[in-house]
């Protein structure tokens, strides 16, 4: 399955469906914890939460889109009974037009697909950029879609009240912005991982302004709406991040005061803060907002990761093209003998432009800088590659 190719939400259901069966699929509460260990819940997603019996290489902005969909899905199927894949897709679909008020960029990929996957397909992609141009977002925007479980919570909203849940999701936003600001105007000194955290949820808003938080406190946000216990862990696990210091005994006690408010045990925000501790201990060197000292280093590194993982994906596929280009020289042969079947013209019709796709990659590919320029290629003209470059298809 590759998620950068159109076809991918098909193929992840018929491989998904592969490994479970009728009722083992996990409730969200259930799927919580491996989500925040693949760091979905921190906005960087270090792994699939779910076994995806792949063996490409996944890029950060991959493993969200499976991420993310495997957590709607999930979301999907615990509160509706009886249900299908082909709901679950038009509900997704429904769910994010109440998110697009603006109707911009939602409707506009709507007018353009035909099929409901295709739709989804570029909503989640559009879904997990952030409001910053591309060039503004590889240097100072290094910590993506902080809030984008609210995504999947807000869509359970919907699906429990059967209304539009974009109230919800701005309110559940704006209660996680105050509280992480309010928490880091708190600190006697702010450090520049204090003030980065600013930026990073100042620019991950999507249905708020920014307001200055100094003058308000925790008393003054009302958490007591929030019930159920994921909202509770989100935003207990958000502001843990937004509080994360080598020294974990940092801001304890805004934590402690922001737990007993939202009424959770001291088990669960020690469990909270230790989590956080954790995977930042464990994935520090991959984690790009703590390599923000030097951007330029940062955004070639993340540039020469991509690329490794395009050419590693390109050398497969160009061996399987050839390889399959092999029946075509046979039937190729076999035609000044022989009348070739229906059949037979169609795939020998199909290699023939496979190949004439094939030429203009592999010249772009040995051009210098190509393998910069491949990647591109790949993400917005999938079409003109070669039909073993799609694993969806096949």
């Amino acid at each position: 399955m590759n998620p950068s190719a159109t076809g991918w939400i098909e193929k992840f259901l018929t491989d998904h469906h592969k490994h479970t069966t009728a009722g083992s699929l996990p409730t969200l509460d259930m799927a919580y914890p491996s989500l925040r260990q693949a760091g979905f819940i921190y906005g960087t997603s270090i792994q699939t939460f779910i076994n995806t019996s792949s063996k490409i290489v996944y890029s950060e902005e991959e493993k969200t889109k499976i991420n993310l969909l495997g957590a709607l899905i999930i979301s999907y199927y615990d509160t509706i009974e009886d249900g299908t894949d082909h709901d679950c897709i038009d509900a997704l679909i429904q769910f994010y037009e109440y998110m697009d008020t603006k109707k911009s960029y939602f409707s506009f990929l709507q007018s353009i697909s035909s099929k409901n996957t295709d739709r989804l397909e570029r909503i989640l992609h559009t879904r997990i950029q952030t409001n910053e141009s591309i060039f503004k977002k590889n240097f100072s925007h290094l910590l993506t879609n902080a809030l984008l479980f609210i995504d999947v919570l807000a869509f359970e909203y919907f699906l429990i009240h059967n209304k539009n849940p974009f109230d919800y999701a701005s309110k559940l936003e704006e209660t996680i912005t105050q509280i992480v600001f309010l928490s880091l105007h708190s600190k006697p000194k702010k450090d520049s991982y204090d003030e980065l955290v600013l930026k990073l949820f100042a620019s991950s808003v999507r249905y708020n302004k920014i307001h200055d938080t100094e003058y308000i406190s925790l008393k003054d946000i009302n958490v007591a709406m929030y019930a159920d216990s994921l909202e509770k862990k989100y935003i207990l696990d958000l502001t843990s991040l937004a509080n994360w210091n080598e020294n974990q005994a940092s801001q304890h006690s805004f934590i402690l005061s922001l737990g007993n408010q939202l009424n959770v045990s001291d088990l669960e925000i020690n469990n909270s803060l230790s989590t956080v501790q954790s995977f930042i201990n464990a994935h520090k060197e991959d984690i790009s907002f703590f390599n923000y000292s030097n951007p330029a280093h940062h955004f070639y590194k993340q540039t020469s990761r991509t690329v490794s993982i395009a050419i590693l994906r390109n050398k497969k596929r160009l061996i399987n093209e050839i390889t399959q280009s092999k029946e075509l020289m046979i039937l190729l042969g076999q035609s000044t003998t022989r009348e070739l079947s229906s059949s037979e013209k169609q795939k020998v019709k199909r290699q023939l432009l496979d190949i004439c796709k094939t030429i203009p990659s592999l010249a772009i590919f040995i051009l210098p800088g190509g393998s910069l320029l491949l990647p591109l290629l790949i993400k917005f003209i999938p079409q003109l590659l070669p039909s073993a470059f799609n694993e969806n298809k096949q």
